[in-house]
C-alpha cells in the first residue's frame, strides 16, 4: 500500500478536526501551521469560545500525549517543572518530572500566574529541555505548548512579559461562533464526547514528518526580501515602540512554509507570508507610549505600505 501523501493526511486532520471545531477551519489550519513550523501557539479569547477544546483535538487527533495545567496566582514553578525528592531507599535525591514532560502542553490561563511562574516555561520553549538541580532534561518529541490567556482587563490577570510572548510563534483567537455553527453547538451532542470517540488520524511520526516537510520548502530570494523589507518597516514606524526582532522574521519564515504545505504547494508565496504576518507580529508589537498591543489596523497598513520587489 503507497505511504500517504502530506496532502492526504492533512486533507484527513482538518476534516476530522472540523467536525469538533465548528466554523473555525481558519483557525484550525492556523493552529496546525503553528505546530507543523515546531512552534508554540497562544489563544487569547474569552473564556467558553473552544480554546481548551482545540488543544484537546489537536493532540487526540494526532495521537500526542496532553497534559493541562491550570495557571492560578499560587501556582509555582516546580509545579510545572518538576522537582528533586529525596528517596530514602536509594539514600538520594531524584527528579520527578512535571506536567510539562509532555507532547502537547495546555498552559490554560496562562496570565492567571504570576511572572516567575510564567518564565517557568521559557527555556522549555525555546530549547526543548528543562534544567533542574545542575541536570538537563530533555523533553518529548514533539514538544508543543498551547496557552489560552483571558483578556488583560480581567480581574486577576498578570500581562505576560515580552520574553513569555516572544516565545509563542503564533497568536490567534477563535472569536464567536457563525450562527450556523452556534445553532449546530446548541442542539448538537457535547463536543468533548465526540472527541472522545474519535480515534487518532495521523500519528507522532507522520507530524514529524509533515515538519520536516514544511523546513524544506523553497523560498525564493525576492521573497526574503520582501520579510526584510517588513521587518524594517516595523522598526522605522512611529507609531510603534519597537519593531521585530530577527527571531520573529525566522519564525515568519518557519509559519509561512508550513501554511503553503498545508495549502498543498512545495514553495511559499508573498500571499503566505502576508496571511501569517498579523499572527506573527500581533503580541510581539506596541504602540509607542503605551503598553498596549497594536490594533489590527496597524498590522494591515503595515503590510499594505510594503511592496513587493
Amino acid at each position: 500500500m503507497p505511504a500517504e501523501t502530506p496532502d492526504t493526511a492533512i486533507k484527513r486532520l482538518l476534516e476530522a478536526a472540523n467536525q469538533i471545531i465548528l466554523g473555525k477551519e481558519h483557525e484550525l489550519r492556523l493552529a496546525l501551521a503553528c505546530l507543523v513550523a515546531r512552534g508554540h501557539l497562544l489563544i487569547e479569547d474569552m473564556p467558553g469560545v473552544g480554546k481548551t477544546t482545540l488543544a484537546h483535538t489537536l493532540a487526540q487527533l494526532m495521537g500526542l500525549q496532553l497534559q493541562r495545567i491550570q495557571f492560578t496566582s499560587d501556582l509555582l514553578p516546580a509545579d510545572i517543572l518538576g522537582a528533586s525528592v529525596f528517596e530514602r531507599e536509594s539514600n538520594a535525591f531524584r527528579f520527578h518530572p512535571g506536567p510539562v514532560f509532555a507532547q502537547v502542553v495546555l498552559a490554560d490561563e496562562i496570565n492567571r500566574a504570576t511572572p516567575k511562574t510564567q518564565s517557568a516555561l521559557l527555556e522549555a520553549m525555546e530549547e526543548r529541555q528543562v534544567t533542574a538541580d545542575g541536570h538537563t532534561f530533555d523533553l518529548p518529541e514533539p514538544f508543543f505548548v498551547i496557552a489560552t490567556q483571558n483578556p488583560t482587563h480581567q480581574i486577576g490577570t498578570f500581562p505576560l512579559p515580552e520574553s513569555q510572548l516572544d516565545r509563542f510563534l503564533l497568536r490567534i483567537r477563535l472569536g464567536y461562533p457563525d450562527p450556523m455553527a452556534e445553532r449546530a453547538l446548541l442542539m448538537g451532542e457535547d463536543r468533548r464526547s465526540v472527541l472522545e470517540r474519535r480515534a487518532p488520524v495521523i500519528g507522532p511520526d507522520d507530524l514529524a514528518g509533515l515538519q520536516r516537510r514544511a523546513q524544506g520548502l523553497h523560498v525564493a530570494d525576492r521573497l526574503i526580501d520582501y520579510v526584510q523589507a517588513l521587518l524594517s518597516a516595523t522598526r522605522h514606524d512611529a507609531e510603534l515602540a519597537a519593531g521585530l526582532s530577527p527571531r520573529a522574521g525566522l519564525g515568519l519564515l518557519s509559519a509561512a512554509r508550513a501554511w503553503a504545505l498545508i495549502h498543498g504547494r512545495d514553495h511559499v508565496l508573498p500571499e503566505d507570508v502576508q496571511a501569517l504576518f498579523p499572527h506573527v507580529a500581533a503580541h510581539r508589537l506596541h504602540l509607542a507610549g503605551d503598553a498596549r498591543p497594536v490594533p489590527a489596523a496597524t498590522l494591515t497598513r503595515l503590510v499594505h505600505a510594503v511592496e513587493l520587489a
